[in-house]
């Protein structure tokens, strides 16, 4: 790596972080709001609606973002026009599936949705695909040339007047229908404000024939992968909303998201500053892109290991500290101090996969991550019913802890098949990860604190 790409991947790095925690933190904020003015119902309703969203985005993915970085054209107007263009006729064909789709959805889920709102929620909440079609390529720019302060400024600024919007509409209104016209807000704030970011170039709708080529050729793997990474990581909202009731889906939620946050900080490292940043070295030798994938890596998984290993321990704590004081709904709550820490433990492989896992894309071998997200929704689509049905909801959520496993084995193969393997370092790291882990629970135990799964031992 020249040490000026080293630099520009560094501070990308830095302010990756930096953006996606302010975001978090804004994100935690309103949320620990709406959770006084809104039930788990509620939210676990809006989940089962924008799960289905992301579904039909992911199963229509051009890999129009992943071209625009990829291709060595990425820069050029009459490819970025055409990107656009694509952008807002996938826009539309998820708003027009999201009618298609919401009357056996309503349907299906009628048991637990007996009002019928899922009828009207899913094309409403579609619409902000249309609103999201007709944003400018300019971000997508940015992240081509590793501009991530640009980026994380940007997203920043529309995150809170987004949840300023959201707020102010379940607190004038604290009904499941806030939730969706407040997302509506954000979308369209977004498509506005995204076309003045760039003064100096605006897109418009042309097509060229070759580029289109480009970007199916290129996206067509793209497209497999991110159907499958869907089902794969979507399944176990449709699986518990169908086993659970709305209540319980929400409380999930909560305790998935934060359970999710180091999985979430890489995944935006990897999206934005380690896939740019091996796209710009894809000239080198095999051996010496895997040393310097090594290289990098390293304080990665160090940090990752210590920050995951304390969410595990202080799960339950950190639930109480931000949900219970002076929540009158805390007793509906409460659940989310068991499920929190034992989600954590499995997202350790998550790490591993997405750490390497943009070197195979980054080489235009895509396929592989279709592999592992298949093998995933396979472990979660029939271990969790059979889980359910023997030990209840204490099984499903050990299978989803663990259904990252299958995602990173399968990704390793890929590596080795390619050169690219990082095994050795892998178990290494995963050493430190369990020492680590076993060092701050056995603390936790001999000052009298108990372990993070006290309530749902107490409960048993």
């Amino acid at each position: 790596m020249t040490n000026s790409l080293k630099q520009v991947a560094i501070r990308g790095a830095f302010w990756t972080i930096a953006g996606y925690g302010g975001r978090q933190i804004l994100r935690l904020g309103s949320n620990l709001i709406l959770t006084r003015l809104l039930v788990p119902e509620f939210f676990g309703i809006m989940a089962l609606v924008n799960t289905i969203k992301m579904g039909i985005e992911l199963f229509s993915d051009y890999g129009i973002t992943q071209s625009i970085i990829n291709n060595k054209r990425g820069d050029d107007p009459l490819f970025l026009d055409t990107a656009w263009s694509l952008k807002v006729i996938r826009g539309f064909q998820i708003w027009i599936v999201s009618f298609l789709l919401a009357y056996p959805v309503a349907q299906f889920y009628r048991p637990q949705d007996p009002s019928g709102e899922l009828l009207f929620l899913l094309p409403i909440t579609g619409f902000t695909a249309v609103l999201d079609g007709f944003s400018s390529t300019s971000l997508l720019s940015w992240e081509r040339n590793i501009e991530v302060k640009k980026i994380m400024i940007y997203e920043l600024i529309m995150t809170v007047f987004a949840l300023l919007a959201l707020v102010l509409m379940c607190w004038w209104k604290p009904t499941v229908w806030s939730l969706a016209f407040g997302n509506l807000i954000g979308s369209s704030l977004h498509m506005i404000c995204s076309h003045f970011v760039d003064p100096k170039y605006h897109n418009r709708f042309r097509i060229d024939r070759e580029i289109l080529k480009d970007i199916q050729n290129f996206g067509k793997w793209i497209a497999i992968a991110s159907a499958i990474m869907f089902v794969a990581d979507q399944a176990d909202r449709f699986i518990l909303a169908k086993l659970l009731s709305f209540e319980k889906l929400g409380i999930y939620t909560i305790a998935y998201t934060l359970a999710s946050i180091p999985r979430d900080v890489i995944r935006e490292l990897s999206g934005k500053v380690i896939f740019p940043t091996i796209s710009k070295q894809l000239d080198l030798p095999r051996s010496q892109l895997r040393n310097k994938i090594v290289k990098q890596r390293w304080l990665l998984l160090m940090a990752s290991s210590v920050l995951l290993a304390a969410l595990i321990t202080c799960g339950d704590w950190i639930v109480m500290l931000l949900y219970q004081g002076r929540n009158k709904n805390w007793a509906q709550y409460e659940p989310a101090t068991w499920m929190m820490p034992i989600l954590c433990a499995g997202i350790w492989f998550s790490i591993l996969f997405y750490t390497t896992s943009p070197a195979l894309v980054a080489i235009s071998k895509p396929m592989y991550s279709a592999q592992s997200n298949f093998v995933r929704f396979v472990m979660i689509g029939v271990g969790m019913p059979l889980a359910f049905s023997q030990f209840g909801e204490l099984g499903a959520i050990v299978v989803i802890s663990m259904s990252d496993f299958p995602l990173y084995a399968v990704n390793l193969h890929g590596l080795r098949q390619e050169k690219l393997s990082c095994t050795l370092q892998d178990l290494y790291s995963t050493a430190f990860f369990l020492a680590t882990v076993s060092l701050f629970l056995l603390m936790r135990y001999s000052l009298g604190y108990g372990v993070p799964i006290q309530v749902l031992l107490r409960g048993s």
